[in-house]
């Protein structure tokens, strides 16, 4: 298993403000560099078996214009693609519309950065948890994407994942999640005190606590 402080500090995360027709929104960025060539990382990040192993089963066209689902989870349509590049999509759940896109820039070396960047409306969801929200989950993306570029070959082990999320590593990955959206939602101006309890919220819903 990858350590998770060591995770944690390696990714990047940043929050910035954007102003849509529909009204304020709220950018959270999230980005990593992995031991992979732009290419291969490519495949990890648009072909569906690769993306099941290290994010969740996805069905559909994934290609501009096509529709996707992630089993359990949102889903949406495929509103640009510039391979091996960028894509990006709406992100459709729980009755509310976002928006993603990814970016790999190539780092020397045989390397590639994956960057993420969600653009989602403020709403009194964010007003109580912040960017954790979906930043925490973007993080155990990251978490699982490194996973998988250390054993390609392994299959999405679901016993073994759920296993892990309600261990003590599993919490403390949450915990030191959470502090790391709160340090980027100071970063970005909200009070110390505004956003540790937005943490503290977050880590709560996260693990039942």
């Amino acid at each position: 298993m990858i350590d998770v402080t060591e995770q944690i500090s390696n990714v990047q995360r940043t929050l910035g403000d954007r102003t849509l027709e529909a009204g304020e929104a709220r950018v959270l960025t999230i980005s990593q560099v992995y031991d992979t060539g732009l290419d291969d990382m490519w495949d990890v990040v648009t072909v569906a078996d690769r993306i099941e192993r290290w994010f969740l089963p996805i069905s559909g066209e994934l290609r501009e214009g096509g529709k996707y689902q992630f089993e359990g989870n949102a889903g949406g349509t495929i509103t640009a693609c510039d391979k091996p590049n960028s894509y990006a999509a709406t992100w459709e759940f729980g009755g509310g519309v976002s928006w993603v896109e990814v970016r790999l820039t190539p780092e020397g070396d045989g390397r590639t950065r994956f960057t993420l960047e969600h653009t989602a409306h403020v709403d009194d969801h964010w007003g109580r948890f912040g960017p954790g929200a979906v930043g925490v989950g973007w993080d155990s993306g990251l978490l699982g994407l490194a996973m998988h570029l250390a054993a390609p070959s392994a299959p999405r082990d679901n016993e073994a994942i759920m296993a892990w999320m309600v261990s003590d590593e599993g919490k403390r990955f949450i915990r030191l999640s959470s502090s790391a959206w709160a340090a980027a939602d100071v970063a970005a101006g909200t009070a110390p005190a505004e956003a540790e309890t937005r943490a503290a919220a977050t880590f709560a819903a996260y693990t039942g606590s």
